[in-house]
This record gives C-alpha cells, structure tokens and sequence, in this order.
C-alpha cells in the first residue's frame, strides 16, 4: 500500500515537472498568457500532490524518502516543448492536460482491475475517482478556452498553400533585407524556393488539401511557425494523397521546408526552440 502510494505521489510530482518546463519555456518564449494556463495546472497538481501525501499521513505511512517511479514515462507534453509557441493556445494546453488526466485516470483502473488484495483495489479507485474528477475539471476549463478562442483563429484550410508560400517568402525576404554574407544569401535561396513552391502549386494544384485545421493568426504572421505549419501540411499530403505523383512533390516539399525550419532556428537573435 505504501508503494503504491509513493507511486501516486511520483506520478503527480512527474506531472507537475513537466507544466513547469512548460510554463518556463513560454515565458521565455514571450508568451505569458499561456505561462500561466501552465502555472494554473502546476496548481491543480500540486493539489492533487497534496491530497495524496495526506492520505498517506493519515494512514501513518512516512511521507518522504525516495518515491517510486512510474513503470513507464506517463506524462506527455505532446511536443507543447518544442513546437514554436505561436503553434500554441489555451484550448491546446488544456487538451494535453485532459488526455494526460485520461492516461492517469486509464492507469489507476487498470490496477485495481488487476489488485491482489481489496486494499489495493480500493486505493486504486480511489486514485481513478481523483482523476476522474480533475479530467472533469479540465475539460470545463478547455471548453471555456474554446469558446473563447473561436473568434481568434484562422481556418488554415481556406486559404491556398500558394498564398502561404507567397507570404513565407515575403517574411524570409524581410529576414534576408536585416541579413548579411552567407546568412542573407541562405534566406534569400530559401525564400526563391518558397516562391517556386508557390508557382508550381498554382501551376499544378494538389488533387488533396490538407486537413481542416485551425491555428492561431499569429501562426501564419511569422517564418518560424509558418514553416512549421508548411511541413505539417506538406508531410499530411504525403500521407494522403491518392496520386503517387502528388505524394512524392508533397515529401519533396516538405523536406525542402524542414531546411528551412532548421536554418531559421538557427539564425542569430531568432528564438531558438529546444530539439
């Protein structure tokens, strides 16, 4: 039972390590509207944290020393960590936060399913019912963000890839005009081709568009998460495209973009996510 409840209580600390990471990163990201979506599920865990540690308390066991580790890594930021942080929203954060509760929530059932004794049984529903109830908390809190972000989105799939690749090369042409020697040459090479990308498209529409998709305004405003958002729509038309010839251009494209992705992360003074 003691064990038990140290894994509990590790599982929680996990979870709330990771918001942390999250919360610093945007922060440092100039985002800090959702440092403190994040700050308010380090909160809630900690919360959690400490009902725990009481129930150990209350059944004398000692509440310290070295906690137990989960079998496996259970807590996931789903790339919340690497992504650029214009890529991310409220309604977003809250929805890693409900399918991590979920996951927890699906790993307490299965322990008391498979319980040796009614104590543990018991303890382990216990632990479902508190995720269970936190998952309800969370999705009130994610439906809220939702209804609050409608208004602030764009609908990606109605605008063309061309009109996006236009406006990427417009922003590397920029980056290019504050550039100088080899770095200016690099983005205005890679500014060529986004324009190249853009007449071949218009030339040669995709038989596929990409998925509905809808991101923030300031996705599309930036090289950074524009490229990001370019390769994720290129690598969907690989996968789907019924037209082996439109599946080889779309892969080509996006690896054409994933250079770009890269040598933007690299420039001096830009933001650099980690990888």
């Amino acid at each position: 039972m003691e064990e038990l409840l140290a894994l509990a209580a590790s599982m929680e600390q996990e979870a709330i390590d990771g918001y942390l990471a999250l919360s610093r990163r945007m922060k440092d990201m100039g985002r800090p509207e959702l440092s403190s979506v994040f700050d308010s599920l380090v909160a809630e865990e900690l919360g959690h944290l400490g009902k725990v540690g009481d129930w150990r308390a209350a059944l004398e066991y000692r509440d310290g020393g070295n906690l137990t580790p989960p079998p496996e890594q259970l807590f996931d930021d789903e790339g919340a960590g690497v992504v650029a942080p214009e890529l991310l929203s409220a309604y977003r954060a809250f929805s890693t936060a409900v399918r991590n509760e979920e996951r927890a929530f699906v790993f307490w059932t299965y322990v008391s399913a498979h319980a040796q004794s009614d104590e543990i049984r018991n303890a382990a529903e216990r632990m479902a019912r508190e995720e269970l109830g936190h998952v309800a908390k969370l999705r009130r809190e994610r439906r809220r963000a939702f209804h609050a972000e409608r208004s602030q989105v764009l609908d990606i799939n109605q605008a063309e890839l061309r009109s996006l690749e236009s406006r990427l090369s417009g922003l590397l042409r920029h980056l290019a005009a504050k550039s100088s020697g080899n770095e200016q040459v690099r983005i205005q090479d890679l500014a060529q081709q986004a324009d190249l990308r853009a007449e071949a498209i218009a030339a040669h529409p995709f038989g596929t568009t990409p998925r509905g998709v809808k991101v923030p305004q300031a996705a599309v405003e930036e090289a950074l998460p524009l490229c990001e958002f370019l390769a994720d729509c290129y690598l969907d038309l690989g996968d789907r495209a019924s037209a082996e010839e439109d599946a080889d251009r779309a892969r080509s494209y996006a690896a054409q973009v994933i250079h770009c992705l890269r040598a933007l992360r690299g420039l001096a003074g830009m933001r650099q996510p980690e990888t």
